[in-house]
């Protein structure tokens, strides 16, 4: 069974950056999309950003330019550098990869 395992969630102040990490427990995670959506209290998952085997790149647009997906094919990891970090950024946030999801880490920034 896949395992994926988040790390790097935080409070942080509005402007600052925080870098997210997913590490799956299967190779194969490193040749299909994988992307990290969020989620606030009341309102659905949404993505954030995914990247595919080859590397393409999809953003949500309230990310886009702030925002950078990247992955470490070696390590079986994906990464979420947030930068410029706004308080609507705050959610938990979820990496999703192999039709598995990981725990959520949450995220949370201040005004």
């Amino acid at each position: 069974q896949v395992q994926l395992v988040e790390s790097g969630g935080g409070l942080v102040q509005a402007g600052g950056s925080l870098r997210l990490s997913c590490a799956a427990s299967i190779s194969i995670f490193n040749i299909l999309t994988r992307g990290w959506y969020r989620q606030t209290p009341g309102k659905p998952r949404e993505m954030v950003a995914t990247i595919t085997g080859s590397g393409t790149t999809n953003y949500a647009d309230s990310v886009k330019g702030r925002f950078t997906i990247s992955r470490d094919s070696a390590k079986n990891t994906i990464y979420l550098q947030m930068n410029n970090l706004k308080p609507e950024d705050t959610a938990v946030y979820y990496c999703n990869g192999v039709g598995t999801w990981g725990q959520g880490t949450q995220v949370t920034v201040s005004s």
